[in-house]
């Protein structure tokens, strides 16, 4: 912005943009067989920044929005998790933001509400599947196989931190020599990091190609008004084994695999390629672990197929009566390689590398390459605020602790080692401390949903249970007892922590179901089974716990089917 930003008209401006865009207010939960969105209630607090840029907003399990909107003097920061929107939707609300906020600050001088958004634009819109409108069997074709790309292999930043290096750009020079060469900007700007990453490879290194990924705003292609992820990818790179120094030689392949591969068809396969995956019945009968353990498997391999990522997300257009208040927008997003990000608005076109890497020789070379070919450009000076990361600290706190257990249980075997006591308290000393350390560490990393909490707490301490009776000889206490007691006991415990936290329902439901689909079946196939000694305790148990989901089903029915809808969707 040209002038400092107001936190209470930002705060307002938020709960106004959230009117125009609803699905932004939802939250990420996880069914057995996928992950979904669902509305909530949540309000957005607007704060000043207090993190580094693209810091981690999703926290699994804990019940959050997918995006926070902060400010620093005279910026306004919208970031948000890939989940929930895609490029062109956070330009979107980050624009409807930003609007909403100037007319707030300057209504009194006579800036009018200007809509940004088509008429008949409805929520439903906002919130359709654009990749399962526009899914063809027909599109999908084999996939060919893909060389691996040269990767970059230079220091990570300690911690992991991300290193942001911004610059500024006139539009008009850029164009104007794109227009000379005969391309676009997209595509100079491709062949010039390109060129750039090069510039950093050995000889050895020039086996591999040089290849980005260049997200491509679908909606170009396929009318819709989705704010949800509807984007594809191409993949321009060189082979440099043969290069023969000349720059021109770069532009006019990438010119030409941007030709070839920015076609409605193209993109159409691509698209009904990847969501072949989700339409498979046989996938999509897998479990949700499993599907996250082959999606970080997959993501691995495809990691090699890619040197770096470009990301054009053209230019962002405000009414003039607004666009007086705004000095420039820009972008760049969290990855674990290099990435550029670049946007427009007026003559400025901003430059966003993020990188984990303790070097800049390439945004250096990127950066000489413009200069040669008559390019200049402005460094942006960072500036950000020290951040605090408090969870840091439990991480460390958590480590010190497992030392502490680990050290313990050490202790105890040399102890026993060395004095072999007829009753072995130092073993039984050694597996009360690692139940102690594996159910703190349960609790830990599950703490932000204390329901999940609970339902870990009750497997964990039933089959430990189990365990240590069969350690100590069976006697059948932990069957007998300990199962049908804790199960009630868990299941009055998620009520009142239900009613405590004031959790609607619907959030609890699929927990409450779990923990009495538990009590009621094992208990029930022990007896059966004929593990148990006396049936009295376990009959009641599993009664209860049946009584229980009797009682979901015939009072919140309506609720209960909604959930399991949700949970088990296919």
């Amino acid at each position: 912005m040209k002038e400092e930003v107001r936190p209470d008209l930002l705060e307002a401006a938020l709960e106004r943009a959230l009117e125009t865009y609803p699905l932004f207010r939802s939250v990420l939960r996880k069914g057995l067989f996928w992950h979904y969105l669902e509305k909530s209630n949540l309000r957005p607090v607007v704060r000043e920044e207090y993190k580094e840029p693209c810091s981690r907003i999703y926290i699994r399990d804990k019940k959050s929005l997918l995006f926070e909107v902060t400010y620093y003097k005279k910026r306004i920061n919208f970031e948000v998790f890939h989940v929930l929107t895609d490029g062109t939707g956070a330009t979107e609300f980050l624009k409807e933001l930003v609007k909403d906020y100037l007319y707030l600050a300057h209504s009194g001088e006579g800036l009018e509400d200007i809509s940004l958004h088509p008429e008949d634009m409805t929520v439903q819109d906002q919130e359709n599947d654009s990749f399962v409108k526009y899914y063809s069997e027909e599109a999908r074709r084999p996939k060919r196989r893909k060389s691996r790309a040269y990767q970059l292999k230079k220091t990570q930043k300690e911690n992991g931190r991300l290193r942001v290096h911004e610059r500024i750009l006139s539009v008009r020079e850029v164009l104007e020599h794109s227009r000379r060469q005969g391309v676009s900007m997209t595509v100079f700007l491709t062949a010039a990091l390109l060129s750039a990453i090069h510039e950093e490879m050995t000889r050895q290194q020039e086996k591999w190609p040089v290849v980005l990924m260049v997200p491509v705003n679908l909606r170009k292609f396929f009318p819709s008004d989705s704010m949800l992820n509807f984007f594809g990818w191409i993949e321009p790179g060189y082979d440099y084994r043969n290069w023969d120094g000349s720059f021109e030689v770069v532009l006019e392949q990438v010119r030409e695999q941007f030709r070839q591969e920015l076609t409605k068809e193209k993109m159409e396969t691509h698209m009904s390629e990847l969501l072949a995956l989700e339409m498979n019945p046989i996938l999509r009968l897998a479990p949700l672990e499993l599907k996250n353990l082959c999606i970080q498997a997959g993501a691995k391999i495809a990691e090699k197929n890619v040197t770096a990522v470009f990301s054009n997300m053209s230019a962002v257009s405000m009414p003039e009566a607004y666009a007086e208040y705004i000095d420039r927008f820009g972008i760049y997003t969290s990855t674990p390689k290099l990435e550029l990000c670049i946007c427009s608005f007026g003559d400025k076109l901003s430059l966003g590398f993020t990188s984990r890497f303790d070097t800049e020789n390439i945004q250096r070379n990127f950066y000489r390459i413009l200069r040669e070919q008559g390019i200049h450009s402005e460094q942006v000076e960072p500036d950000f605020p020290e951040p605090a990361v408090p969870g840091e600290l439990e991480m460390k706190v958590y480590k010190g602790f497992c030392l502490l257990c680990l050290a313990a249980v050490l202790l105890m075997f040399s102890l026993h080692w060395n004095h072999r006591p007829k009753v072995p308290w130092t073993l039984f000393t050694a597996g009360g401390i690692a139940s102690m350390w594996l159910a703190s560490t349960i609790g830990f990393f599950k703490r932000h949903n204390l329901l999940k909490n609970t339902m870990w707490q009750l497997v964990l301490v039933t089959v430990g249970c189990i365990v240590w009776d069969l350690l100590t000889g069976w006697h059948g206490w932990s069957v007998d007892f300990v199962l049908p007691g804790l199960s009630i006991g868990v299941l009055c415990s998620m009520m009142v922590i239900s009613y405590i936290q004031k959790y609607p329902l619907r959030e609890c439901m699929i927990y409450l179901v779990m923990a009495a689909g538990y009590g009621f079946l094992l208990p029930l196939i022990l007896v059966l089974a004929g593990a148990v000694s006396l049936k009295l305790p376990s009959l009641l148990g599993a009664g209860f716990c049946l009584l229980f989901l009797a009682g979901l089903v015939l009072f919140k029915g309506r609720e209960f089917r909604e959930e399991m809808g949700k949970n088990l969707h296919i």
